[in-house]
């Protein structure tokens, strides 16, 4: 099915003003699991946004079969913040450990250009008066680590503990998860892609039926509602999700304050941002439980 470009791509607050109309968004409350996890499925547990800052989290991390990162897990990808994240999650308990990118990991994204070049009409920019100078206060000493984390190569190397996916299909005991890391623009970070035409190049890469979708940036209306009052995520993507790939879940991140679960009845939209608004790592790792194909068992 071809997905059409929305009139609206551009703005995605007055787009949903629009699509709301007939769209449902149904908060849900998901306590997680306290019973084991049935044999015919596999326990997911997922998080996003951690920012360098999992030495800071005061929750438990529920073991589970599967854990899922949906991005931002470093400050901007420099190599001892991946290091770090490395060795943080190979402490956990879960068998599969998946990984996708987010904005912040410059390292990751090698079409990344310098970051301080004539950048000041960004989407992010426009909607919201912000560019990636606003988010230098979190970074310590940021335009030099910036620098060299644009500068690092080979960092995917780093990631031994666990699965990293950039565009990649992958398959756990007949559960079909696809992964990518691509935003519209967003102050001029890692991943970031144009409005309209661009973005929808990427979710056509998204294979139909799967279970899992990770994303880092949110669908317009579920999980992307800025503290400013305007919408984040992207029209192109909610269309593509609705009328093609149809997951049953779709996990991500990136727009802290969307932190929460919704659905529109048909897919369950997880937004795993573990970091506040305030960059304060307080949001637990949301949990759920999806069945195995027919016929299949975990090993």
């Amino acid at each position: 099915m071809d997905i059409p470009i929305h009139a609206l791509t551009q703005n995605p607050t007055a787009a949903w003003k629009e699509l709301s109309k007939t769209q449902r968004v149904i908060k849900v409350t998901m306590k997680p699991p306290q019973a084991g996890v049935a044999f015919n499925k596999a326990r997911v547990v997922c998080m996003s946004d951690t920012h360098s800052l999992t030495p800071y989290v005061k929750f438990d991390i529920p073991d589970g079969d599967i854990f899922i990162h949906a991005g931002d897990f470093t400050k901007c990808g420099l190599l001892k913040e991946v290091e770090e994240f490395n060795n943080w999650i190979g402490t956990l308990p879960h068998r599969f450990k998946i990984v996708i990118a987010g904005n912040h990991e410059l390292s990751f994204d090698q079409s990344f250009t310098h970051p301080f070049q004539s950048q000041t009409h960004t989407e992010r920019t426009k909607h919201t008066g912000m560019s990636i100078l606003d988010d230098l206060p979190t970074l310590g000493n940021a335009k030099e680590d910036i620098v060299e984390a644009v500068q690092t190569s080979n960092i995917r190397d780093v990631l031994t503990n666990c699965t990293y996916v950039q565009d990649e299909l992958l398959e756990i005991w007949g559960i079909r998860i696809y992964g990518t890391p691509w935003q519209p623009e967003f102050c001029n970070w890692a991943f970031n892609i144009p409005r309209g035409q661009p973005c929808l190049d990427k979710w056509n890469q998204i294979p139909d039926d799967i279970d899992i979708l990770i994303t880092h940036t949110p669908p317009l209306g579920h999980g992307d509602l800025c503290c400013s009052g305007v919408r984040a995520g992207c029209v192109e993507l909610l269309n593509s999700i609705q009328k093609r790939i149809k997951p049953k879940y779709h996990v991500f991140g990136h727009i802290h304050e969307g932190y929460g679960i919704t659905s529109d009845g048909r897919v369950i939209y997880v937004n795993a941002s573990t970091c506040d608004i305030n960059y304060l790592p307080n949001n637990p790792p949301i949990v759920f439980d999806v069945a195995l194909p027919p016929g299949i068992r975990k090993d």
